[in-house]
């Protein structure tokens, strides 16, 4: 059986390719509007398979990243913030 976020990521892969013909781009965002409309790419039921430590690990790990704009930090120390996450900075 497919895996409806590998099909989507196709067609996203597909929109934003430049060697792929506007035909083939209304195709895949009619089918991704589809997907979407019928439920079927449940974004919010896949957060929930998601290892919580490896979430708060990850957004850790791009706060104390020199890389990530501080803009972005500061928007996941307010997400940490939310899930009663101590920052040790």
């Amino acid at each position: 059986m497919s895996e409806p976020h590998r099909i989507a990521g196709g067609h996203k892969a597909a929109i934003a390719n430049p060697n792929v013909s506007e035909e083939a781009k209304d195709h895949s965002r009619q089918v991704l509007g589809s997907m979407e409309k019928s439920g079927e790419l449940d974004y919010e039921a896949g957060k929930a398979d998601k290892n919580p430590g490896n979430v708060i690990g990850g957004k850790k790990a791009a706060i104390n990243n020199p890389r990530v704009p501080e803009e972005t930090k500061d928007r996941l120390r307010d997400e940490l913030a939310e899930d009663g996450v101590e920052l040790d900075e």
